[in-house]
């Protein structure tokens, strides 16, 4: 049941990687222009602020205030569509990984073991039972591992798997 669901995660974490590869490229390439995308294009179309406003069914002070939010970044959805649909374009909005969901999942995994084992070898040094590192090295790899197939991986608390880590060997 566990293996079904981690491969149905990573699945979909490989599904949506694939997709996400030419959306990374986008905010270098596409960064937004400084007035923003509506007033861009509406110049660049030749629109006056008053046609896009009657268009929109707004007052032009209102369309300037919607330029403005979208400038600073506090437009909501639903009114960047309605511009959008009044300037024949389409709204596209995603969220886009900076990396990988999948190295993203297996560095927090390799965190978690990291800050689990970290207070684990320190006690043992304290008490001359100290790791090799290829020894830490192996048991990091393992608890990641755990941390892979269990809830929890993105918890706030460091310590939600305590009991299953020290099973695993740490």
């Amino acid at each position: 049941m566990v293996s079904d669901r981690l491969r149905t995660q990573a699945r979909a974490r490989a599904a949506l990687d694939e997709r996400f590869v030419a959306w990374r490229q986008l905010p270098a390439k596409g960064a937004k222009p400084h007035g923003g995308w509506v007033r861009a294009i509406r110049e660049a179309l030749g629109m006056r602020a008053d046609d896009l406003a009657e268009r929109m069914g707004v007052s032009q002070p209102s369309l300037t205030r919607l330029e403005s939010n979208e400038r600073t970044g506090s437009i909501r959805l639903d009114t960047l569509q309605r511009a959008a649909d009044a300037l024949e374009c389409d709204v596209v909005y995603a969220l886009v990984p900076r990396r990988s969901l999948e190295q993203m999942v297996n560095e927090r995994a390799r965190t978690r073991a990291l800050e689990r084992l970290g207070r684990v070898a320190h006690t043992m040094a304290l008490e001359d039972q100290a790791l090799s590192n290829e020894q830490l090295e192996r048991r990091v790899r393992d608890l990641a591992d755990m941390y892979l197939t269990r809830p929890g991986l993105w918890s706030a608390s460091s310590d939600n798997h305590s009991t299953s880590a020290t099973r695993a060997g740490a």
